[in-house]
């Protein structure tokens, strides 16, 4: 019996030594500080972002920052594409100041590739918010 618990305690030894390289070799485990600090970069670059959706499938990233230019210095365009790498029909557009973010709001409804764009504020992600549905 001694024998089998001195084991268990070696293998649970071992298995702590190869959590820790793992997570010293992926960057560590981030401390609660770095967490909301990342967390609040995460808002401030979402209050200069805006959603951009029905975007044409055919559309560059090129063509939509300069679709947005005329408001403020584009930082960014994100066109979300799904695992085969098809164009999901929205795109991110990050703006270097929030003003051109109220500038872009006032492209909505407008048009881009023959197809009306609907512009709204990017929303924050918040983990652990999903609905629970029975």
């Amino acid at each position: 019996m001694k024998q089998r618990l001195k084991e268990m305690e070696d293998e649970a030894a071992a298995l702590r030594e190869l959590q820790a390289k793992v997570e010293q070799e992926m960057g560590g485990v981030q401390d609660p500080a770095a967490a909301a600090a990342s967390q609040t970069n995460k808002e401030e670059v979402d209050g200069r972002s805006v959603f951009v959706g029905n975007v044409d499938y055919a559309c560059t990233p090129e063509e939509v920052q300069q679709h947005f230019q005329s408001c403020g210095t584009v930082n960014r365009v994100t066109i979300r594409a799904n695992k085969y790498g098809q164009p999901k029909g929205y795109a991110y557009v990050e703006f270097l100041e929030t003003e051109a973010v109220e500038q872009a709001l006032l492209l909505n409804e407008s048009g881009l590739h023959g197809r009306q764009l609907k512009v709204s504020a990017k929303r924050t992600n918040v983990p652990g918010m999903k609905q629970f549905r029975p």
